[in-house]
């Protein structure tokens, strides 16, 4: 990272700014290695010791955190206009969430959260904090305090600040819905050495691997009936209705503890413009919690579907390896999204396609290139024969999860990317590459597209990492999407 920017940096921020910061990069350096740091520079330093100066994303989480967003500005040209903010953030929410408390901590209030921690902290050490970070590092030593210990907090908090208190709360809640980890049998993209396989009939729409098949599903306007007359209609899904269906934009944009993901009303306007050129109904709903995302499709899979030839979804918000966030920062688990769509729970939607895109980081992990491995032709060598300890493969989908598409966009462990002012790079790729086959002559189907998606996005570098996104399904029939 360039020295003469950070050296910038470091003049414009005061000793109670570099104090914050320090308090916030608890979790990253160890404590001791904090102590005698006085300046920015000083927590530069030892920030360049745990790598995370490699790139500005951490640097720049810190300073939009503490409201030093003119800082972020002096950063590496264009930095500012893209962002990887759809992951939990790299910086821990958990100490986000207790600098939030101490900006809104009023001075009559400290003073009262000393005196209720007098007994437990120590007169003196009481005495000596400045700011309710001193306080909280001080009960952090007294083992009052951790990112899974906040009852004493929150009964303190309770005392006399009730607002307070509540953000205390949430933070607590969200910790207890995280999910419990997936069965070694589920599918992991990220075993690159694993063979792409049938899906399982074990397996939701969430866990299954593309196979060779195509899959994807016929829009036919009056322009293009007699290009789909000749077509055998066992291998497209045929559209009879205008509209062709239901789209249901969900947009996460503004949340209580996690950062704001600007620019993704960009995101939310181009799928509304595409989908409504396909031919699709399109809602778009604005900053729902956890609850309202889920009774939201509960409500519509209750729907009556039988004048609809399909269903698109798309959901636009911060997530984590198998679940998104909603604005109460609770988490939603993918399958909680298509649960309400198979054809048990909407059998007015059996055997029509529904598509799901998911514009969400999988993780906190950034993804790194490298160049292809050209084998040298003494190294190649016929394959052997493959066994699997876990028994026969079974090649037949499970009915009821059946005609299913979900597009991620990013594979598991890892982080998107999105531009605070153009947009996410995956759905402004997807949207692009819908429009162009909409309009052409070509039968590209929606396998065809997502491949494409793909191989544009994993060709551009974000803040030096790459991003590459993920199609799942359960398709049994093709798609082609054409302007209505």
């Amino acid at each position: 990272m360039d020295r003469l920017t950070l050296s910038k940096i470091d003049e414009e921020l005061e000793s109670s700014e570099v104090a914050a910061l320090r308090f916030l990069c608890r979790d990253v350096v160890n404590r001791k290695r904090l102590e005698n740091v006085t300046d920015a520079k000083g927590l530069f330093s030892r920030l360049e010791e745990k790598g995370l100066l490699e790139n500005y994303a951490f640097l720049s989480q810190l300073l939009q955190t503490i409201g030093r967003n003119d800082l972020v500005n002096m950063l590496r040209p264009g930095y500012s206009q893209l962002t990887e903010t759809d992951a939990n953030p790299m910086l821990s929410d958990y100490r986000v969430m207790l600098y939030q408390i101490h900006e809104d901590i009023t001075t009559a209030n400290l003073d009262k959260m000393k005196f209720l921690l007098e007994d437990k902290l120590g007169r003196r050490q009481a005495d000596m904090c400045d700011t309710a970070l001193d306080v909280f590092a001080e009960m952090e030593k007294k083992g009052l305090l951790s990112n899974t210990n906040l009852h004493e907090l929150l009964d303190v908090l309770r005392e006399f600040d009730l607002p307070l208190a509540e953000i205390v709360q949430t933070y607590m809640e969200r910790l207890q819905s995280r999910p419990q980890l997936m069965p070694t049998s589920h599918f992991n993209m990220n075993n690159q050495n694993t063979l792409p396989q049938r899906i399982q009939p074990s397996l939701s729409v969430s866990e299954t691997q593309p196979n060779s098949g195509t899959g994807n599903c016929v829009f036919a306007d009056s322009d293009t009936t007699n290009r789909f007359s000749s077509i055998d209609e066992t291998e497209y899904y045929l559209f009879n209705h205008n509209p062709r269906g239901l789209c249901v934009i969900i947009n996460n944009e503004s949340f209580r503890l996690l950062k704001k993901r600007a620019g993704t009303h960009e995101d939310a306007r181009t799928l509304h413009e595409t989908f409504t050129s396909l031919g699709f109904n399109v809602e778009i709903h604005q900053d729902l919690t956890s609850a309202q995302i889920k009774d939201l499709l509960r409500s519509k899979g209750s729907r009556n579907f039988h004048n609809d030839d399909a269903l698109v979804v798309c959901v636009l918000s911060h997530g984590e390896y198998g679940c998104i966030f909603g604005t109460d920062e609770i988490k939603v688990f993918i399958r909680e999204l298509t649960q309400p769509f198979t054809s048990l729970q909407a059998p007015t939607l059996a055997g029509k396609p529904k598509l799901f895109f998911i514009q969400a980081c999988q993780g906190s992990s950034y993804q790194k290139g490298s160049l292809p491995f050209v084998p040298k032709k003494e190294d190649i060598t016929e394959p052997k024969t493959l066994e699997a300890d876990a028994g026969p493969v079974q090649g037949e989908t499970v009915p009821d999860d059946a005609d299913f598409l979900l597009g991620m966009s990013t594979v598991p462990e890892y982080r998107s990317f999105r531009s605070i002012t153009t947009g996410s790079i995956y759905i402004q790729e997807l949207c692009k590459q819908l429009n162009t086959s909409a309009k052409s002559v070509e039968m590209d189907d929606i396998l065809s597209i997502l491949t494409r998606v793909n191989r544009n996005v994993s060709k551009g570098v974000y803040m030096n990492y790459k991003q590459m996104p993920e199609p799942k399904y359960t398709l049994t029939k093709k798609v082609v999407l054409k302007y209505v």
